[in-house]
């Protein structure tokens, strides 16, 4: 079964389609932060932050198949849902983030985002994060350097300026550097809030105050990218940006606000969103549908029912505990970062990525029923993103086998 669904994969679907594991899963159920195969083994899922509230979550999926049941049409109907949804959502957010647009997916979002960007401020330029990726159409390849700038990529075009990803607040002063050197106007700044295929970075305390302070003086705008991190993610606080005690002037939403459901949003303020209020239409067929906005609602809600913030950092808190332990006693692994259930552990070896030892450790994990999965420039950084019911008993067996995988006689040659 297995050896032919991986052949028919091969004929009907492109052969760039990634697939995880040396020996791929083929999965047929997920309950919470678990997953099963066709013979039933259920794995640890500490990968898939996609499921933010858990695979299935019992409320979420009432909520869409009632709605569905009942109604499913788009935004040019009058419904109290879609306003219940945003002002639930505006809510969480500082002041002066409060007016929604709803679309599909974290791609739309960020492409939504630069066109909220372009129409106020009349300008096209954008600094981006190296390492940076915010998503698969072609305007946003123009701006992920994990892209454009890896295999098959070209580049970034000339209205792309590239800053280093920061390792102190001074790092500040490459995009201070890049403002100089800009001969048109600025439209803004975008980064991850904390840069997830960049490899599990949390920014460096100060950096983007500076940034935005820079950005805004030159008359650009600031995108603040939490489609990876947003919801409590990290523990400490809603929304990573928080963290840095920055309030952006845009902030796009994705993956985990639909717990798999294809859902994505943009929070902007009411003057950027009058500025694109220019006369021509914004209408996406099915963002905002009442479906979406079921399920949205939904899982925003058990988010704060069943306060996963706080479990994200109890929990965090007990794996970057252990994990550093695990790094006192093995060279290889050369830091441990994160926050909350957002986590990597970078492995390294005589001043290089262990890239293979990272790969090796993920497949292993994953014989022994944990998913993980690995990220970064060299991919040497083993991610650590579970959904957020991921529990104690779970952060055990994971630095339990992840331990006495690192012991293995060879395991980090």
């Amino acid at each position: 079964m297995m050896m032919r669904i991986e052949e028919d994969r091969k004929r009907v679907l492109g052969r760039n389609l990634s697939i995880a594991y040396e020996k791929p899963l083929h999965v047929v159920r997920g309950e919470m932060q678990y997953l099963y195969d066709d013979e039933g083994r259920r794995y640890v899922d500490a990968y898939n932050n996609v499921a933010h509230v858990g695979h299935c979550h019992p409320k979420v999926v009432a909520a869409g198949h009632e709605q569905m049941k009942l109604l499913n049409t788009n935004t040019r109907y009058l419904s109290e849902l879609i306003i219940r949804y945003a002002e639930s959502l505006t809510r969480t957010l500082p002041d002066p983030l409060s007016v929604c647009y709803f679309v599909n997916s974290g791609s739309e979002a960020n492409e939504l985002a630069l066109r909220l960007a372009r129409a106020h401020t009349n300008a096209r330029d954008m600094i981006v994060l190296d390492h940076a990726y915010h998503g698969n159409t072609t305007t946003l390849i123009d701006i992920s350097p994990y892209k454009h700038d890896g295999p098959g990529g070209e580049g970034a075009p000339a209205w792309v300026h590239k800053a280093r990803l920061p390792a102190s607040a001074d790092d500040a002063e490459d995009v201070i550097d890049l403002l100089a050197r800009i001969q048109t106007k600025l439209c803004g700044f975008i980064a991850e809030s904390m840069p997830s295929v960049a490899g599990q970075i949390v920014l460096p305390d100060g950096y983007l105050k500076r940034v935005y302070e820079a950005v805004r003086l030159a008359g650009g705008v600031c995108i603040a990218d939490e489609v990876q991190t947003g919801y409590g993610r990290i523990g400490t606080h809603f929304w990573a940006f928080e963290k840095y005690g920055v309030v952006p002037d845009i902030v796009v939403l994705g993956k985990p606000i639909g717990n798999g459901h294809p859902i994505g949003a943009v929070i902007t303020t009411r003057e950027i969103a009058d500025s694109f209020n220019n006369g021509m239409e914004f209408f996406s067929t099915f963002g905002g549908n009442n479906v979406s906005c079921a399920i949205g609602l939904a899982v925003l809600e058990v988010v704060q029912e069943e306060k996963l913030q706080s479990h994200a950092l109890t929990v965090g808190k007990q794996l970057l505990n252990g994990l550093r332990e695990l790094q006192q006693q093995h060279e290889i692994i050369t830091d441990v970062r994160g926050s909350g259930l957002f986590l990597g552990v970078e492995l390294g070896k005589d001043g290089e990525p262990a890239t293979l030892v990272s790969n090796r450790i993920a497949n292993r994990m994953r014989e022994e029923g944990i998913l993980l999965g690995t990220d970064g420039p060299f991919h040497n950084v083993i991610k650590i993103r579970p959904p957020m019911p991921f529990s104690h008993a779970d952060a055990d067996l994971l630095l339990t086998k992840m331990g006495q995988l690192f012991s293995e006689p060879g395991q980090t040659i």
